[in-house]
């Protein structure tokens, strides 16, 4: 998870690395239970003197397997191949299942950073991250990050260490 040791520039050292928090996950696991619920209903129901019985039960599995890759697997996939990385230099942004889609923001680039939380969020321990930076992108919206007010703290001392001049923020 995060980045890679052969990816970091001289001095440079890993702060914190975490994927999104696992309240993503809570749809794709409810969806999960429910295709098989509804499948295995489907397969007991199905008669078994009736003609086409096979042909029944192939077009459930078929459907079944088609829903849980669209609704289970595929979340899960997005989920664990999407991470953060708060370096002593930049924040990485990793995404991507097939295609890895990677951006840095350089902390000594940030403007501001804020957070957001929801009642929900605030029991969850997560929320929403903003960065502002002096980049192309400009506002970068994070949803769902884990322990928020911790990786906002953390964000927010490595920039002003930055802006100090403070590379290494120890």
């Amino acid at each position: 998870m995060g980045l890679p040791e052969h990816h970091l520039t001289t001095g440079e050292r890993v702060v914190h690395s975490f994927h999104p928090h696992w309240k993503r996950l809570v749809v794709p696991f409810i969806a999960l239970v429910f295709v098989i619920a509804v499948s295995s209903v489907a397969f007991i129901y199905i008669p078994t003197d009736y003609e086409y019985v096979r042909y029944a039960w192939i077009a459930v599995a078929v459907v079944s397997v088609v829903a849980l890759i669209l609704w289970s697997f595929i979340p899960y996939l997005r989920w664990k191949t999407t991470s953060y990385t708060l370096t002593t230099h930049r924040f990485n942004i990793s995404t991507g299942i097939l295609n890895k889609s990677d951006d840095d923001i350089p902390l000594a680039k940030v403007n501001s950073v804020s957070s957001d939380q929801t009642f929900v969020e605030r029991m969850l321990g997560c929320g929403t991250l903003v960065v502002e930076s002096a980049s192309d992108k400009g506002e970068i919206t994070l949803r769902d990050i884990p322990r928020i007010q911790t990786v906002r703290a953390e964000l927010f001392r490595l920039v002003e260490d930055a802006s100090d001049g403070e590379i290494d923020g120890r």
